[in-house]
């Protein structure tokens, strides 16, 4: 198996002194320096700190685009990727531009007939259905070259508004509003897809105030987007730099005073989670995958009318139906992960930087989440494929810090240009298609990059830490304190590090490890989910901390990571 160690996350001191004058909590002061931050300013969440609008190239020219077409009664339809945060982009520009005067629909072609992005084939479906003067893609069409095409050809003019890394070529579109095309100077280049609409409609209602349509008091409370603006953000798992944390943060106190969307709260209730104690967490492991089922599974306009209707009891219908496709994708995924671990039984991590899988019997819609969890079970940059039509095969990758996977497959197709039909994606996730008789010559190929890019070290996980924690934080209000903060990607989540002594450990339900730990005479009850092996009498645990609330009483629990023998 893969060699895990556990390391302590530098925290410079003068950084960590400055935010501890500032008036933060000392153990907090000492995370948000490792974590590199070093003024209070970057931990403000007050709406009023996030970067301008203005930043966004071509920003000021969608907002006219958009108020011309609104003056014009123009006809605009909404093109939406099929994940969580293309769900939520999409609700958001419906909600948004409605409550500005547009009139304005959504389409959302199923993934396995039409594929990824505004391709010609989705344009000829929405001209036919929709009959649009205008179509705005949200959460894609940076690469859309050869759809934009179509539509300039049909007179349908588009607005792309969308987060992915580019190409060379960027389509021919009336307005492109992206953080990462080039020449934008945008701060943040982590902006989910719901993050540039929200920024969008920011935009277009400045816009429509200097054309007097609007003031301060008349115009639409953009605000109570935020719920929808937070959940799509994280499910998006981008980095939670100080833009994005203002953006969840805001999200989140919405939600907790009970100000969120109908679809929102049934979406929490059908989780079982509580709202006014709403957590990122929540959002990324609770909402996000009962909404990304169904994109994955069926198609994604039950999620998305979920987040559109204003009705409860449509919205509690519908949130009952993503709930049961969630079921059932996680019945698809238990199935496809035991073949893909019977494909791997004679996988020798020492040999291989990569994993590339494909079997015939496999669901598309589940590969990334495959994909993901044999990432995490062997950490190595890993590929799934699923058969697509007429003799293709569609991969989604996971990848790990240091391997770039949308670089690794441009590389691929600049070494063997025949290989790859056609790619895209991010450093951390990516998609593609090939032939199925190509599968061997590509994993090979895969196989070539990573032993080139990985060295063994970067093939070690490694659990980082925040060192010990001072004993008097052992407690149920520090813990509290920790979950007011907005943890996420790129911001990670505290987790410490200290020696115990095991005072007694016993298996729960065959599958986790159930332990008494103690350190200076005080003695902690503690679980290691999905690990059985015991531990020796003194041994080194990474823990993260949590309040277990049982029979009435609340007391800390750790959480434990890893352990190592100490």
């Amino acid at each position: 198996m893969t060699r895990t160690r556990i390391a302590t996350r530098p925290c410079p001191y003068r950084e960590s002194e400055l935010l501890r004058q500032g008036g933060i909590h000392p153990v907090l002061a000492r995370l948000y320096a490792s974590r590199g931050l070093s003024d209070a300013k970057e931990l403000s969440i007050e709406p009023k700190d996030l970067i301008p609008p203005s930043g966004l190239l071509h920003i000021g020219a969608a907002g006219v685009f958009l108020a011309d077409a609104i003056a014009a009664k123009k006809r605009m339809v909404i093109v939406a990727d099929y994940d969580c945060d293309g769900a939520t982009a999409c609700a958001v520009a419906i909600r948004g531009l409605r409550a500005m005067g547009a009139d304005v629909d959504f389409i959302v072609p199923n993934r396995f007939e039409y594929g990824y992005g505004l391709t010609p084939e989705i344009v000829e479906l929405t001209a036919r259905e929709k009959s649009p003067d205008i179509i705005i893609t949200v959460d894609n069409g940076i690469a859309s070259i050869d759809g934009v095409a179509e539509a300039n050809r049909r007179g349908i003019q588009v607005v792309v508004t969308d987060h992915h890394l580019p190409a060379d070529t960027l389509p021919d579109a009336a307005v492109i509003v992206n953080p990462n095309q080039p020449a934008c100077g945008f701060p943040s280049k982590h902006l989910a897809g719901v993050g540039v609409v929200f920024y969008v409609l920011l935009a277009l209602r400045a816009e429509l105030r200097r054309r007097g349509i609007f003031d301060a008091q008349t115009q639409p409370k953009l605000d109570n987007l935020l719920d929808l603006v937070a959940l799509g953000t994280v499910a998006d798992v981008v980095r939670l730099d100080t833009n994005n944390r203002i953006l969840v943060a805001q999200g989140l106190k919405r939600m907790r005073k009970g100000n969120m969307h109908a679809g929102v709260a049934a979406l929490f209730r059908v989780a079982g989670r509580e709202a006014r104690s709403a957590t990122p967490f929540d959002l990324g492991f609770a909402l996000g995958p009962r909404l990304n089922a169904a994109g994955r599974l069926q198609d994604m306009s039950l999620g998305i009318e979920c987040l559109v209707t204003d009705d409860e009891g449509r919205a509690w219908a519908l949130a009952q139906q993503l709930n049961d496709i969630n079921l059932k994708r996680r019945e698809i995924e238990a199935e496809m992960q035991d073949t893909a671990l019977l494909h791997l039984d004679a996988f020798e991590p020492a040999n291989s930087s990569t994993i590339s899988v494909f079997d015939e019997s496999w669901h598309q819609g589940v590969i990334g989440i495959v994909a993901s969890r044999l990432k995490e079970k062997f950490y190595r940059p890993t590929i799934t494929f699923a058969p697509g039509a007429d003799g293709w095969i569609k991969g989604s990758g996971r990848s790990i810090p240091g391997f770039h996977l949308r670089d690794a497959l441009d590389l691929v197709s600049k070494r063997a240009p025949s290989l790859i039909d056609k790619f895209g994606g991010h450093a951390m996730a990516a998609g593609l298609t090939i032939r199925a008789d190509a599968f061997d010559a590509f994993s090979q190929a895969f196989e070539a990059v990573g032993q080139a890019w990985l060295s063994q070290q970067q093939l070690e996980r490694v659990v980082e830490t925040d060192g010990p924690l001072e004993d008097a934080y052992y407690t149920t209000a520090f813990i509290e304190l920790m979950d007011e903060q907005v943890w996420g990607q790129g911001f990670a989540p505290p987790v410490f590090c200290d020696e115990f002594r095991v005072v007694s450990q016993r298996i729960l339900k065959e599958r986790h490890l159930k332990l008494l730990l103690e350190k200076n005479g005080v003695r902690f009850d503690a679980i290691w989910f999905g690990h059985t092996d015991a531990l020796g009498e003194r041994t080194r645990v990474a823990f993260r901390l949590d309040a277990n609330e049982y029979n009435g009483t609340t007391k800390v629990q750790l959480m434990v990571e890893h352990a190592e023998p100490a």
